[in-house]
Formats: C-alpha cells, structure tokens, sequence
C-alpha cells in the first residue's frame, strides 16, 4: 500500500508540473496551426489579387507554410520545457546529417527555386522534359506534375528538370504539326498542292498565320514525298494531327490522286 501510495504521489507530483506545460503546448499547436491556415489564406488572397503567376504563387505559398510549421514546432518544444538552444544545435546537427543524406532532395529545391525564378515554363504549358511529355499540373517545392496524352500523372525530380533540355510547345502560342504523304510519280504535284492546301485552310483549328505549308520533302523509291505541315494552337495540336491525316487521304481520294501501296503480281499459269 505504501509503494502504491508512492507511485500516486509521483504521477500527481508529475502531472502538477507536466500537466500544464502539455495543456499549454497543445493550445498552442492548436491555434498556431489556424493562424497559420489563416495566415496562408490571406496571403493567397493578396497574392491571387494582384495576379502573381500562379507556379510562383503555389511555391511561396508551399514555402511559407514548411517555414511557419517548423517555427510552431519549435515554440511547442521549447512551452514543453526543453532548451531551444539545444534543440538548436540538435537541429542543426541533424540538419546536417540529412542534408548528407539527401543531397538529391536538396538538389530538388534548388531546382524548384530555379525553375520558379527563371519559368521556362508554367502551369498548363504543354512540355516535353526527361523523356516525358505533358501538360504541367503543378509545380511543387522538389516535383514538377505533368499530365501526360494519355492522362497518366508523371512526377519529375525538379533538380532533373533544372539540369535537363526541356521543349516547351506553349510558350511561342503556335506549334507546327508535321505529316508526310506519299503520292504516284504520275500524280500533277501542283493539282495535289492544291488539294492538301484547300484541305487544311477549311479546317478551323488550323491556323493562317502561319499559313500551312505543303511541299515536296523528297523523291522516294516508289513515291513523290509531300510535307504537310499547318499550324496549329498547342492545345489543338492533336485533333490537327489527326484530322490532317484523315483529311489528307478523303482528300486526295476524291481528286482521283493515288497514294502508292504495294501490289500483289498474279503470275497465269
């Protein structure tokens, strides 16, 4: 009964002195944690308002949340009773550590806050990076999102993007589309010219200006090669690739123009 007594008096003699500093710490996460939901909102508000580009507004905005966070924590450990400078030099001798560790994450940031400070591109550029081409989704602190043709969500290492060639299709607000046909060597070249010309200036999605273009590319064994090649909005890219190539063969089929194909020779016996 006695030992019994002991252990009661401790965990009250415990929970007088802990009690309040853990109370008090919880509150503080509590409402440290609203401020900053609050905080963040605000500044999106600010940030939306006076139009910043939308990439750069996530970034700083994933940024300030990460630092405020990491200051809450510290305010919490430090209500709790523990020494900050301590903790301080704890921190940064994990800090260290880490970073060792994850150079290539480090390397991501500094990627992403190079991609954020230079844009080659932006949210909802058509681009082709790292063997992967897609529209970009988001822009995040270590990633960047893309949204491949077939709607596959691809993640990329920001450092990779950074460091890599990257093709953005958006930027110029025009982009060629390349096809090539194959016609007979007996086939009038002007009269087909006009035929595939006709056909891309009645499609509406095919720009003007540039105007589309339709040359001979070059002179095959068993056919006369044309380049195809209209212009086209970056988001209208694929329904003028498709339809250029669907049109060009109604087209030439109803002006009696023959794209070669191999034939079967019958041998009478």
């Amino acid at each position: 009964m006695e030992n019994a007594q002991v252990w009661i008096d401790k965990g009250i003699e415990l929970a007088m002195e802990f009690g309040p500093k853990i109370i008090l710490a919880l509150l503080i996460y509590i409402i440290g944690s609203w401020i900053i939901k609050k905080i963040i909102g605000v500044v999106n508000k600010g940030m939306t308002k006076q139009r910043y580009d939308e990439s750069l507004r996530k970034f700083l905005l994933n940024l300030a949340k990460w630092v405020l966070t990491v200051f809450l924590i510290i305010t919490v450990i430090s209500t709790l009773g523990v020494e900050t400078t301590s903790f301080a030099a704890v921190i940064a001798a994990a800090g260290l550590a880490i970073g060792l560790a994850l150079q290539g994450s480090l390397s991501n940031f500094a990627g992403g806050v190079l991609l954020i400070i230079f844009k080659p591109y932006k949210i909802g550029d058509l681009i082709e990076a790292q063997g992967v081409l897609g529209s970009v989704k988001e822009i995040e602190i270590f990633t960047t999102k893309l949204v491949t043709p077939e709607n596959k969500l691809a993640i990329v290492p920001n450092g990779a993007m950074a460091n890599g060639n990257i093709v953005n299709y958006t930027a110029e607000g025009k982009i060629r589309v390349d096809t090539t046909v194959g016609v007979d060597y007996g086939s009038d070249l002007q009269k087909t010219k006009e035929v595939l010309l006709a056909m891309l200036v009645a499609n509406p999605k095919v720009l003007q200006n540039p105007a589309p273009s339709v040359n001979v590319s070059e002179l095959a064994d068993s056919s006369v090669n044309l380049a195809v090649r209209p212009f086209c909005k970056p988001e209208d890219y694929w329904d003028v690739y498709f339809a250029t190539i669907e049109g060009t063969k109604k087209a030439l089929d109803s002006a009696c123009i023959e794209i070669p194909y191999p034939h079967e020779v019958q041998i009478n016996k």
